[in-house]
């Protein structure tokens, strides 16, 4: 590793694109090189990355393998496995008044690059649309959240001891150095964070017309209906919900229940919960990333309506999963996204009363469906808008590199993994080839209208 002297953060903008226009960030050779030393220093400081994030938020080896570094190595290998391809000028239909030429689309880089991302996983939502920028072949500024500090310092300590500034920078600091960041001209930002930082960005990033993809987040709805398989709902909800003690954008944020099945579900819900046992010190059941958090999560439990859990502990930072029942849209915990372990539980008469209650409000980044009614299932997809999410389950439709994820509206702009984020950095450029000869004179002067009829069967 070799150690570099710190330079303002201009310097190293002003690096960064001199290289760029050098054009050494767009050849193959160069973004499988820096993806697989990326793989190889993660690899290589395994044990670092658990360690800094258990000093953040006490997450365990599983599930900071599971839900971060196995993410960030599929993440990579797509790259390494597809980036010819992606990389390949995309030929299109040449149209008759332009013929003989040929047309094809070109993936252009979009230039240098600015990452800001998120403290809840610290590791995918920050390395992930890094490694998007990389294979895209742009340059790339990474600016974690200083709420994970030890996350934080760990990946700067390391990418810029092995990067190259002109190539790859973490910088590191809080609103500040965030501040000063979006002052700059760059050429993408992409942000992951809460609706209202993401208005900031969007704000900043119109100064220079610089184009954005936004992960934003919202209260994304599990929607339970007769027809759902009551025991798989409770176990899938419960596991997703609480999976990094509810810090998790597209947990689900509330539950809709059929009223007629409602009773016999939240017992089998708060017998799943109880079963899952997240007590404060257990492996699969991480902290509240800090007390201000904390005391903001603790403050929307209303006691008259726990049915479940309600048990606190500042000093441990320790929530216990909580249900609450029967909550309606006037609740305050209603009135804001939860991320924490929180989960009210409304109820609904009929199911586009359901419909009609989600479609009232902004929309959500995800949203979900426990239903075997073909009918319901349709009817969900087809009139719901959300940015992605499940039947039958949740969450894990951000595990399919296949799929855009990303959110719509109050929930986010644009969005990544796999090839979407290939294409969240790349400016599809549009090229016509014209051929030198049989060339007509139908567009050029004098005009006639017999020149006008024959445009006209032409175009």
């Amino acid at each position: 590793m070799r150690k570099k002297n710190k330079m303002s953060i201009q310097n190293i903008l002003q690096k960064q694109r001199t290289f760029f226009t050098s054009q050494s960030t767009k050849s193959l050779d160069f973004r499988k090189t820096q993806l697989k030393k990326l793989k190889q220093i993660i690899s290589d400081n395994e044990n670092l990355f658990y360690e800094a994030i258990d000093k953040d938020f006490g997450k365990s080896q599983f599930d900071t393998y599971t839900t971060e570094l196995a993410i960030i190595y599929g993440e990579i290998n797509y790259y390494l496995k597809n980036l010819k391809s992606l990389m390949k000028p995309k030929s299109a239909k040449t149209n008759l008044p332009n013929l003989p030429a040929s047309s094809k689309i070109y993936q252009d880089p979009l230039g240098c690059s600015l990452v800001i991302g998120a403290w809840n996983y610290p590791y995918q939502l920050s390395i992930c649309p890094m490694i998007s920028a990389i294979a895209a072949g742009n340059t790339c500024i990474l600016k974690p959240s200083e709420v994970a500090a030890h996350s934080m310092k760990l990946m700067a300590n390391l990418f810029n001891e092995n990067f190259d500034p002109q190539v790859l920078h973490v910088e590191t600091g809080g609103v500040a150095e965030t501040t000063e960041l979006l002052k700059l001209k760059f050429d993408k930002i992409f942000f992951t964070g809460s609706p209202q930082v993401g208005k900031i960005v969007y704000e900043a990033a119109a100064k220079n017309l610089t184009p954005v993809t936004l992960e934003l987040g919202g209260k994304s709805p599990a929607l339970v209906t007769e027809n759902a398989n009551l025991e798989i709902a409770a176990k899938r909800i419960t596991w997703g919900k609480f999976l990094n003690a509810g810090q998790t954008c597209v947990a689900p944020d509330y539950i809709l229940v059929d009223k007629k099945v409602a009773s016999k579900f939240i017992e089998v819900l708060k017998n799943q919960v109880d079963k899952n046992n997240y007590q404060p010190n257990s492996s699969h059941f991480t902290r509240i990333i800090n007390e201000k958090h904390f005391t903001r999560l603790t403050n929307l439990i209303d006691e008259n309506k726990i049915v479940f859990g309600g048990k606190t502990d500042l000093e441990k930072l320790y929530i216990q999963p909580t249900l609450l029942y029967p909550a309606n849209w006037n609740d305050q915990i209603m009135q804001e996204e939860i991320f924490g372990p929180i989960l009210p539980i409304l109820v609904y008469d009929n199911f586009d009363e359901a419909l009609s209650q989600i479609q009232n409000h902004d929309k959500p980044l995800s949203a979900y469906l426990f239903s075997n009614n073909p009918s319901e299932i349709e009817k969900f997809c087809n009139n719901i808008s959300f940015g992605g999410g499940c039947i039958n389950d949740v969450v894990m439709h951000l595990t399919n590199e296949n799929l855009p994820f990303g959110g719509v509206g109050n929930s986010g702009i644009g969005n990544y993994h796999g090839k979407y984020g290939f294409e969240a950095f790349t400016h599809q450029k549009s090229v016509l080839k014209r051929a030198t000869w049989g060339e007509p004179d139908l567009k050029y002067p004098p005009y006639s209208d017999k020149k006008l009829s024959w445009i006209k069967k032409l175009m």
